[in-house]
């Protein structure tokens, strides 16, 4: 289950476009045009459970989603699962884990500020 959002934070578009990047560990980054502001800003966290030293395998739907809001669509790419490897053995007694996942934004020239929204889609095969 997704036990948080993805969410890159307050920040202001100039005349040239830019990127930023919440990376699993929830540091931001940016390049480009992208101005940061503000302390808002986490990956998505999912959750499972399963047995004690159960074998689970995480992939990613799509590694490129399309967010809409009140401006241009945005593009979130390159997503970033935070468990390495992406197949590991559930190591606590309860079965219960946890792994954060961070992906990188693609911010137009003169983007319109708002809340921009997407679906992307996390598997888990527990093997």
């Amino acid at each position: 289950i997704q036990t948080e959002e993805l969410h890159f934070g307050q920040i202001f578009a100039s005349n040239t476009a830019g990127t930023v990047t919440v990376a699993p560990d929830g540091s931001r980054t940016r390049t480009g045009g992208v101005t940061l502001f503000g302390t808002i800003h986490q990956p998505a966290e999912f959750a499972g459970m399963g047995a004690f030293n159960q074998r689970v395998q995480v992939s990613l739907g799509s590694n490129s989603i399309f967010l809409t809001g009140p401006g241009v669509r945005m593009r979130a790419r390159t997503f970033v699962i935070g468990t390495t490897p992406r197949v590991f053995r559930i190591a606590g007694p309860t079965g219960a884990f946890r792994f954060p996942v961070g992906a990188t934004l693609e911010v137009g020239a003169n983007q319109v500020p708002g809340t921009y929204r997407g679906t992307w889609t996390i598997t888990l095969n527990y093997q």
